[in-house]
């Protein structure tokens, strides 16, 4: 294994988790199940291969139209360096003014055919998934050349591991993930990371320029 193929992979990982650990329907609806214990493992696994199916996407798609118009990869790295910006000032803004993340473990049990249509829709219908990895990871990965495949599987294990730990996790971690502080910190970091990666693109263009 090259260093430019494990850069590649720990840049996917490290992407991929930016994207995912933002507090969102899905994420609060996974660490809900966990919370409860019910049907974590079909809810894991759902959002686990919906992701690994949209970034396969993404990378295939950005990757044979930035073959094909070479002079696309310089408007996709300002283009993937703005929006990366942006998304971690929103972040950095969250980080400021953190949110509670309500989770009731108690109630009425649900039906695995429900828990597992509901985690559908909520992945799938859902808008926000196919910009942030069709577009914006499929972008990125873009950029990493013949090396983009390790960036996909970076973002897969990131997504696997996250919602494993989220939903396997969650009541190891019920006193924490109950205090705004933690979602602070949290999204503290994703904004960090996402100006990293937005500082690394725009690197990268003045490199080849």
């Amino acid at each position: 294994m090259t260093a430019a193929t494990l850069l590649a992979i720990l840049s996917g990982l490290g992407f991929g988790l930016s994207l995912i650990v933002a507090i969102g329907a899905q994420n609060a609806f996974v660490l809900r199940q966990g919370l409860r214990r019910e049907h974590v493992l079909p809810v894991v696994l759902v959002c686990a291969v919906s992701d690994a199916i949209l970034i396969a996407v993404g990378v295939a798609g950005f990757g044979a139209l930035l073959q094909a118009v070479p002079w696309l990869l310089v408007v996709v790295r300002i283009g993937g360096a703005a929006f990366l910006i942006a998304y971690g000032v929103f972040a950095a803004r969250r980080a400021l003014r953190p949110s509670t993340l309500g989770v009731d473990p108690a109630g009425t049990p649900t039906r695995l055919w429900a828990t597992v249509a509901t985690v559908t829709a909520l992945t799938w219908l859902n808008p926000h998934v196919y910009l942030d990895t069709v577009v914006l990871l499929g972008s990125v990965a873009g950029t990493h050349g013949p090396d983009r495949w390790w960036f996909a599987l970076g973002a897969v294990v990131a997504s696997i591991l996250w919602f494993a730990a989220l939903g396997y996790g969650a009541r190891l971690f019920r006193p924490v993930v109950a205090r705004p502080a933690s979602w602070r910190v949290l999204d503290g970091v994703v904004a960090l990371i996402m100006f990293a990666l937005a500082i690394g693109l725009l690197a990268g263009l003045a490199a080849a320029g």
